[in-house]
């Protein structure tokens, strides 16, 4: 039975982390908490919902909106390396019985303080930044070992470059050298369709999985796991993952964002539109290749990092970041293995990494450019994603 269990909870942690979501979070979350420097929810009737008037006993992240609450959760687990009965209790979640939930209270009110005082309300100071993956902050430096390399993400949403170069191309020669590196503008934006299969690969096991695209911004992919069908679907303006067995659940705030950038087909001659300004941050390590790191900035949401190959212009690797309460949350995608298909280049494997865990995909057949019944975007009924058995 536990051997089940375990197995059941590991396809449920891969949904979460490929379908953007939280494992463990309930909808009687709470005890979360804003204080000065924290950002604020519309005060608009008609504005998102915010965290009290959806969760219970929430006593420090009043006026933050429902929807970050979980993203938040998830950025304080992922701070601490710890998970949700850390500090809830399981199936009681607005229970104050755990110290360590009490703790972190005080905590968040310390940093928003910290922020407020020293920083001008700016958000320069989080969990991370003492706790670093572990339970309780790092007073003591480590040492240097063979292999200590910093991340790219090392200090996440702050600009981090190496081997920085004085001159070189500009932001906007790399975007189109990675659009030409494709196949041209007129490549891209002639597709309206894409069909692939293939195997996505997380925790040891490996699942066939299709992914349909179509314009104007249209993606679901089906994961066939053994239970049945887990889907991540966005239909340009909505988006929802089903899991066999467990009730639909709706994308929110950022996760809605980054379906977006994912169902986009003509993203690459998108990305000057997309951006207000992008900059040139030096170049970085992606691999074993030398790449240009491009940061694109974008009105009221945190920045998309880009990195492009030196040598082909093609685009390695995306790092996007989701909004929380207490700080981003990075999704970093790289992208390999480009093959031509229908006069244009596309990455036949990536592998998407975040804190909460990481899976690759491969491609072994795509279409272009093909029929697609609408009907396959259609958001199903709350209750038509479960098992016989509910």
């Amino acid at each position: 039975m536990k051997a089940k269990r375990a197995e059941v909870l590991m396809i449920f942690a891969f949904v979460a982390v490929i379908g953007f979501v939280i494992l463990g979070a309930k909808t009687q979350s709470g005890g979360m908490a804003q204080g000065p420097g924290a950002p604020q929810a519309s005060a608009s009737a008609a504005g998102p919902k915010k965290a009290e008037e959806q969760f219970k006993n929430i006593q420090v992240l009043k006026g933050v909106p429902a929807e970050e609450i979980f993203p938040t959760m998830q950025f304080i687990a992922a701070s601490l390396g710890v998970e949700c009965d850390f500090c809830h209790v399981q199936n009681a979640f607005e229970k104050d019985d755990k110290k360590p939930k009490q703790t972190a209270r005080k905590m968040m009110e310390m940093m928003f303080a910290i922020n407020a005082d020293n920083f001008d309300g700016h958000r320069e100071v989080t969990c991370y930044s003492c706790h670093r993956g572990n339970a309780h902050p790092q007073a003591i430096p480590a040492v240097m070992t063979e292999d200590s390399t910093p991340k790219a993400n090392e200090g996440m949403g702050q600009s981090t470059t190496s081997g920085a170069k004085e001159t070189g191309p500009t932001a906007e020669q790399l975007v189109d050298k990675y659009v030409q590196a494709l196949g041209g503008a007129a490549a891209i934006d002639k597709i309206t369709s894409r069909v692939m299969k293939g195997t996505i690969d997380f925790g040891g096991k490996s699942m066939p999985i299709d992914i349909y695209s179509k314009e104007p911004e249209q993606r679901i992919s089906l994961t066939h796991m053994p239970e049945g069908d887990s889907v991540t679907a966005f239909n340009g303006h909505e988006g929802w993952l089903g899991t066999p067995g467990r009730p639909l659940r709706e994308m929110h705030g950022s996760d809605l964002d980054g379906a977006a950038i994912d169902a986009d087909l003509h993203l690459p001659t998108h990305f000057k539109t997309m951006f207000s300004k992008m900059q040139v941050q030096g170049t970085q390590k992606v691999g074993e290749r030398e790449a240009y790191l491009v940061v694109g900035q974008r009105e009221g949401k945190p920045p998309v990092q880009l990195y492009f190959d030196e040598q082909s212009g093609l685009l390695l690797r995306l790092v996007r970041y989701g909004e929380t309460a207490l700080g981003w949350l990075p999704t970093e995608i790289d992208y390999a293995d480009y093959r031509e298909a229908n006069g244009l280049k596309i990455p036949y494997r990536w592998t998407l990494a975040r804190p909460s865990g990481r899976f690759t995909i491969r491609v072994s057949d795509v279409k272009q450019n093909v029929p697609i019944d609408e009907a396959k975007f259609a958001k199903p009924l709350a209750d038509e994603h479960k098992s016989p058995e509910h």
